[in-house]
Order: structure tokens, then C-alpha cells, then sequence
């Protein structure tokens, strides 16, 4: 039986939220059904043919299954809804493409209002005892931990952080898919695509708030310029200005260029216009609603690029006759929420805390013609220098593994 968990929940969970962890791919082990009993048999009959058969009961099982599967899924967002255009519509467009292969279930979207962490926790305790499966979308769900350890029979899919218990403490829980991505490697071809279009010189990072994911797109952004610098030939300069420099949650200076939040879309105004007047003609912008300021600064500065970043924004470059956007940085969550539940229908569905990049291709850029503006050129030496961290050659700086945008492997 489904049971509610109603409590506190303490203000630390948010900052322990935010450290990454790392986890194995899912394991795709197959259940027993009809079709996949009858497979095996004849696999274990035949033994020269036994892998062609275990395929078969693996695929025969899966599709059977997943069309047939009448989940009841909730998404639940803080504070902007599942038509934001970026990180909470990629996870809702996740779902949809699901739906598409499993009619029969259903998808609620759940709007937070507030943002304000107890209040995400308690929007999900609320609605627990009504769904199978519940996806969170960011690091302010977080302390789901004893909401989902209260009901091991609902699957949770929480999006950009891992879980924690009542005390802020990172915990594992099984019925809970965690995911986190490796930004930097987003921020790294996003710096390649700066340093090989600038006109100027000049490019900038804008950043919402110093949370490690922040931080991570802004330290891959810097090494992608360095690199291209050293590999390329590229002289870009990463503009910062000190009144904006971020604080990690370790209380340590990042430098960079911070709005402050991720909700003031005049600030980032502000800052957009402050780096347009130092000469910057790409800005690389993570900063969630406040960098549709820096959006509109660039829109009327009219000679400068955006670079996207979580989705491809194209249509959010849109200008008149022209287009804004340089290219996006990627973080690949639809395609990633997708799996799990296709995994929950099948019944392989794996518990864990899961740190996804290029080599899962959970990161990267938009090189697709008619949604990027860079040249053939600069396509061909980012997919070049991303092959090598894909490779595990050049590993680009983040928040915490060690490594600085001025001295990374592979630099």
C-alpha cells in the first residue's frame, strides 16, 4: 500500500542536493514472460543458435510490454511549468515520446509555484499515493529520499541531482533513477564554438547561481576557449566581471559572471549589456529565466550570438529576420527519461545515482543544419576535439573533479 511521507524538510537537503554522483548504465536484464519463456527454451534447445534467441526474448518481451503498459505518471516542476521551452519541457517532451510507444498511460504535469525546497517536497508527498511513477525536475527535489523510501512501490526519475534523506545527506534509494550530467562536457564545445566564431576577441559565460552544475558550464566553457587557443588558433579572451564573480557552494570564489538567480530576467539584462559594452560578441548562457535578459540584450544589440544551453533554444534565437543563436550546449534528459520508464515497463527498472556524459551521449552541442550558424570549419574541429572527450583524452575542468579551465587533461 501506497503511504504518504509529511514532514520538514531541512534547508540543507538543497546544498547536499548538488553534489554529483556517479552510477553504471542501467542494466537491461529481461523478465519472463510468454514470448521471452519460449525464446529462452528454444535458446537452451538450440545451443548454436542461443544467442539469436536470447535477443528475440529480450525483444519480444520489451515491445509487448512497453505497448501494452498503462503507467500513471506525474511530472512535477518548480517554480515555471512543463512549457518553459528548456529544461522542464525536454524532461515533459521525455514522457510524451513514451506515451507514443505506450498509449494507454497518462502524464500529469505538477507546477511548484514557489521553487522554495520544502514546498518541492511536500508537492510530491501530496500527490504519491495516485501515481506509479513520479518525475522531478531539478536539484529542489532532492530530499524526495524518504518520500520514495515511505513508498518503494512508486518509481521516481529525479532529474539533475541526487537524492538525500531528511538530513541532507546523499543517500541511494532503489526505486529512485537519479541523474546527473556532466556540464562541463556541454560547456566545453559551447567554448570551441565561441573561440572559433568571435569576431572580437571577446566571449563570456553568463551563469544563474554558483550551484556545481552552474559551475561546471562555466569552467567547460572556459576550457573549450583554452582549448581551441592552444589546438586551433583561436586568441578568445573569457570576459568576467568582478562585481558578478559566483561562490560555490564551498564557499570558494569561481569568478565568472552570476545574475544571482535564475528568475531575474532584468539583471540578466544587466549583465547581458555589460558584456556587450566590454566587447564580447558570444555569451554561452546557463542561467535559466534570467538569461532571457541576456536574450534581449543580445536581440538589440543586434552584431553579437547567444550560444543555447540544456536544449536546443534555435527558436528562442528568433529575431526578425534573423536568428540570435550561435548554436546549444546540450544536456540529454528526454531521450534519458525515456529509457527509464521504458525500463519501469519492462520491468528492468535499476535504482541508483547516475553521473551521465559523452560517453552515454547524454552531452554535446547542436551541429544540426538549420538549427546552429557556425561554420563547416568549426563543426569540424569541435567534433574533432569532442571525439577526445568522448574517448576520455581531454577531460574538461568542473566544480569538483579536480581539474581547472587553465590546466585540464588533455590541454
Amino acid at each position: 500500500m501506497k503511504k504518504k511521507f509529511l514532514g520538514t524538510v531541512m534547508a540543507a537537503v538543497m546544498t547536499a542536493a548538488l553534489l554529483a554522483g556517479c552510477g553504471a548504465p542501467v542494466d537491461k536484464a529481461s523478465t519472463a514472460d510468454s514470448a521471452a519463456t519460449e525464446a529462452a527454451a528454444a535458446a537452451t534447445e538450440a545451443p548454436a543458435a542461443s544467442t539469436e534467441a536470447a535477443e528475440a526474448a529480450t525483444q519480444a518481451e520489451a515491445s509487448g510490454t512497453v505497448q501494452d503498459a498503462a503507467l500513471k505518471i506525474a511530472i512535477v516542476s518548480s517554480p515555471s511549468g512543463v512549457d518553459d521551452g528548456s529544461f522542464n519541457e525536454n524532461n515533459y517532451n521525455g514522457i510524451l515520446d513514451f506515451i507514443k510507444e505506450a498509449p494507454n498511460s497518462t502524464v500529469t504535469p505538477v507546477k511548484e509555484e514557489t521553487g522554495d525546497v520544502a514546498a518541492c517536497i511536500q508537492t510530491v508527498s501530496d500527490i504519491v499515493a495516485d501515481y506509479d511513477v513520479i518525475v522531478c525536475c531539478g536539484f529542489q527535489f532532492a530530499g524526495i529520499g524518504p518520500v520514495a523510501e515511505e513508498n518503494p512501490d512508486v518509481k521516481f526519475i529525479l532529474v539533475d541531482s541526487n537524492p538525500t534523506d531528511a538530513d541532507g545527506k546523499e543517500v541511494e534509494e532503489p526505486n529512485i533513477y537519479a541523474m546527473t550530467f556532466k556540464e562541463q562536457e556541454s560547456g566545453f564545445p559551447a567554448g570551441l564554438a565561441a573561440a572559433l566564431t568571435t569576431k572580437t576577441g571577446k566571449v563570456a559565460v553568463v551563469n544563474g547561481i554558483a550551484y556545481p552544475s552552474n559551475v561546471n558550464y562555466q569552467y567547460g566553457f572556459m576550457s573549450g576557449v583554452n582549448y581551441a587557443n592552444k589546438y586551433y588558433g583561436t586568441k578568445a579572451e573569457c570576459v568576467e566581471l568582478p562585481s558578478y564573480a559566483g561562490t560555490d557552494v564551498n564557499g570558494n570564489n569561481v569568478g565568472g559572471n552570476y545574475v544571482g538567480s535564475f528568475a531575474d530576467e532584468a539583471t540578466g539584462k544587466v549583465v547581458g549589456q555589460a558584456l556587450l559594452n566590454e566587447g564580447c560578441d558570444v555569451i554561452f548562457v546557463a542561467a535559466g529565466a534570467s538569461g532571457n535578459g541576456v536574450f534581449t540584450a543580445v536581440k538589440e544589440a543586434k552584431d553579437a550570438y547567444v550560444i543555447g544551453c540544456d536544449v536546443d533554444q534555435y527558436d528562442d534565437g528568433a529575431n526578425g529576420s534573423s536568428n540570435i543563436i550561435l548554436t546549444s550546449g546540450l544536456k540529454v534528459m528526454d531521450k534519458n527519461v525515456k529509457l527509464q520508464l521504458e525500463n519501469i515497463a519492462n520491468g528492468t527498472f535499476k535504482g541508483g545515482n547516475n553521473l551521465l556524459g559523452a560517453d552515454t551521449d547524454s552531452t554535446g552541442y547542436v551541429s544540426v543544419e538549420g538549427r546552429q550558424q557556425l561554420s563547416s570549419d568549426a563543426i569540424q574541429k569541435i567534433d574533432e576535439a569532442f571525439a577526445k572527450v568522448k574517448s576520455g583524452e581531454v577531460v574538461p575542468a568542473a566544480n569538483f573533479n579536480d581539474e581547472t579551465p587553465d590546466n585540464f587533461k588533455g590541454l
